[in-house]
């Protein structure tokens, strides 16, 4: 099942909930014979309440039976917000067993319905919460996304040179519209069996990295479809077309960290290279600018350190730690003659 299926069955799910539990806040507002235990609510209304929690139980054994299996795929261990899902859902299950059981054995419990039923759209609003807004941000990234475009597919066709794909990958076909389609259908498809769209979409990484992530995820056992060789190459290109936008949103989100602690303790990392010798670089503009346009465009068009330039010199440092960080490899005299370049070229007033 696709994320994007999975994501419309989600929110049905939480809208058979909501319908189920306010209708039941309605059927309760009337008359109840406790001896008997009959309500004077109209029968359709019963019978309507009835149909949407047949419906919801249903959905939930459907999607179940889709996503368990996923379980026995994963390679590592669980991430925290795999875990909550996890145990959200368990917790479903539960509560319908026991509304179930209430209805069918034990009906002197009858009087705690609105507190199982308040605590199940409370747990599915949970559970909706922790999956459907990653599946929202990958389909916003689908349709936002310069990546297709004619500028971005050159972009990607340029930095797949030095991606690290075998001789015999297509270059050409990768980088293109069709191929990179098939590239995101892969990531929907397969790689989502052992991984949530958080963990891949969270951090952007360079062309190589990338190509070995993927690499090292295909070779590894698992219960389910294997990628081929031709998906490894096309999800590769498909993830090194959409780290721009990856970058963009990284950015957003580190905008109002950017001085913190954190920032200052991941310029440390380039601050120590460039201060543990003296010797001195040589420095040619010509060089410098081939330098910065070929490292700084793995990750992210160049045009943003354009609209977003650095402040000062330390700026500028903190700026080339994060990209360290993000995993592109510089040799110190490359830090200092990127640092310098952009100092000269970029550094506000």
């Amino acid at each position: 099942m696709s994320t994007s299926m999975s994501a419309i069955l989600g929110l049905i799910f939480l809208g058979l909930a909501n319908a189920s539990v306010f209708l039941m806040f309605k059927l309760w507002g009337y008359p109840f014979d406790k001896e008997t235990h009959k309500s004077e609510a109209p029968p359709a209304l019963m019978l309507l309440h009835r149909l949407i929690g047949y419906a919801y139980a249903i959905l939930y054994v459907f999607m179940m039976w889709h996503m368990v299996p996923r379980l026995w795929n994963y390679q590592v261990e669980l991430p925290p917000r795999t875990v909550a899902h996890l145990m959200l859902g368990i917790t479903i299950g539960v509560l319908i067993l026991v509304k179930i059981a209430i209805l069918r054995f034990f009906r002197h419990f009858e009087e705690s319905m609105p507190y199982i039923g308040t605590t199940l759209l409370i747990c599915t609003y949970l559970l909706i919460g922790l999956s459907v807004p990653f599946t929202f941000r990958e389909a916003a990234l689908r349709t936002q996304t310069s990546a297709f475009s004619d500028e971005g597919i050159a972009r990607t066709r340029k930095l797949l040179e030095n991606a690290g794909l075998p001789a015999e990958a297509p270059l050409d076909q990768l980088a293109s519209k069709r191929k990179l389609r098939e590239g995101q259908h892969v990531l929907q498809r397969k790689c989502v069996v052992c991984h949530d769209l958080r963990t891949i979409l969270v951090k952007p990484r360079t062309p190589p990295d990338w190509v070995r992530l993927v690499n090292r995820m295909a070779i590894k056992p698992m219960i389910g479809e294997p990628i081929h060789q031709e998906e490894e190459w096309t999800v590769s290109a498909y993830l090194i077309a959409i780290t721009p936008d990856i970058q963009v949103s990284a950015r957003e989100q580190r905008q109002e960290q950017i001085r913190s602690d954190e920032a200052k303790e991941a310029a440390q990392i380039a601050t120590i290279a460039m201060e543990t010798e003296t010797v001195a670089v040589a420095y040619n503009e010509a060089e410098a600018k081939a330098l910065f346009e070929d490292k700084c465009s793995q990750c992210h068009p160049l045009t943003d350190v354009e609209d977003y330039p650095p402040r000062s010199k330390a700026e500028t440092t903190e700026v080339i730690a994060r990209m360290i960080e993000t995993g592109l490899y510089l040799e110190e005299e490359e830090i200092e003659i990127i640092t310098r370049y952009i100092n000269e070229n970029y550094l506000e007033e």
